[in-house]
């Protein structure tokens, strides 16, 4: 009988499962280089354009629109009828005496940058992919898309001890780039990787800070486990700057917590057994996965920021489309 996969392992080592053969290059468990490569037709249909569909999860009621490219200031120059007048620099105007306007031209492109979660928390699904398959894909698909539209494209791929930078770029290397350290830090994931403590974080959002200070458009697909206060007000300062869309990755196992089983949990030093039998720790357990879910969620009403919910219970091409208020495609359509 063949060795149980990473993700029947990981399963078996939770306590959700029991052991079965599967192929240990599982495309559900596993993204490779290739497989990352041949979305690269399927992203066509997506758009992360500043105007979205009338039913894009980007386009919603409490959500911010996305601003697209910025403007480059050119040069202060004297008021011509005709002008419009919303482009009248008031503190010059007013220092001289004389009307003035701000002339700009709107910028080449738009950098965005994706920042992608490959930690252990991600290594898990109970249905079709782990959420870091599902993570992974969305990434790619975004990087192709962007791309495609003219602008420039790095990320920031993150697992519990590592973390990858790409500044964006207009290169094709970048990307590649891009998907290599993807494909990389996700072939990483393992059942039996040492127990290490998780990558904050705030850390990783910092890093974004200081590589797209503003005007970009940034991209970060999560779980967004391990959030606090300080998550909060970096994300606010984050789409206050650029264009911030979050993804939201979960597993309708945390939504949907089953009784009757015995989990192991680990914060990365130590474990502890849950039995969801108790009923007492069944409710708490199931209150703190769907309070994280919730929280991230109402970050788009308070912080204007738009939040993709994917699943990892899906494909991924089929579910972005929904979000971004795009018709399924045909049968058969690449």
């Amino acid at each position: 009988m063949a060795a149980p996969s990473p993700s029947a392992r990981a399963r078996l080592r939770a306590g959700l499962v029991a052991a079965r053969p599967q192929a240990l290059d599982d495309p559900r468990v596993h993204v490779s280089l290739a497989g990352l490569r041949a979305l690269e037709g399927r992203a066509r249909s997506l758009s992360f354009a500043p105007r979205q569909p009338a039913r894009s999860a980007m386009n919603g009621r409490h959500a911010s629109r996305l601003r697209g490219r910025g403007l480059t200031f050119e040069e202060l120059r004297a008021y011509v009828p005709g002008d419009d007048v919303r482009a009248i620099d008031w503190k010059t105007t007013a220092r001289t005496g004389e009307p003035f306007v701000r002339v700009t031209t709107e910028e080449r492109d738009r950098p965005a940058l994706i920042v992608v979660d490959q930690r252990m928390s991600m290594f898990f699904g109970s249905a079709l992919n782990m959420k870091a398959v599902t993570a992974a894909e969305a990434a790619a698909l975004a990087a192709f898309r962007i791309r495609d539209q003219g602008d420039r494209v790095g990320g920031i791929v993150f697992g519990d001890a590592h973390i990858a930078e790409i500044r964006p770029a207009r290169a094709r290397a970048s990307l590649d780039r891009f998907l290599s350290s993807l494909a990389e830090a996700n072939r990483m994931l393992a059942a039996d990787a040492p127990n290490l403590a998780p990558m904050p974080l705030n850390r990783v959002l910092r890093a974004v800070a200081r590589i797209a200070p503003r005007n970009h458009l940034v991209l970060v697909f999560s779980d967004f486990d391990g959030v606090d206060e300080e998550t909060r007000r970096l994300v606010s300062t984050l789409a206050r700057r650029n264009d911030l869309v979050l993804g939201l990755v979960s597993d309708p196992f945390a939504e949907d917590l089953p009784e009757g089983v015995s989990l192991v949990v680990s914060d990365g030093e130590l474990q502890a057994e849950v039995n969801t039998a108790d009923h007492a720790a069944h409710r708490s357990l199931r209150e703190m996965t769907r309070g994280r879910l919730a929280e991230i969620l109402d970050w788009q009403r308070r912080l204007a920021v738009p939040v993709l919910p994917l699943t990892s219970a899906e494909e991924t091409v089929p579910q972005l489309r929904r979000l971004m208020g795009l018709a399924p495609a045909a049968p058969g359509a690449r």
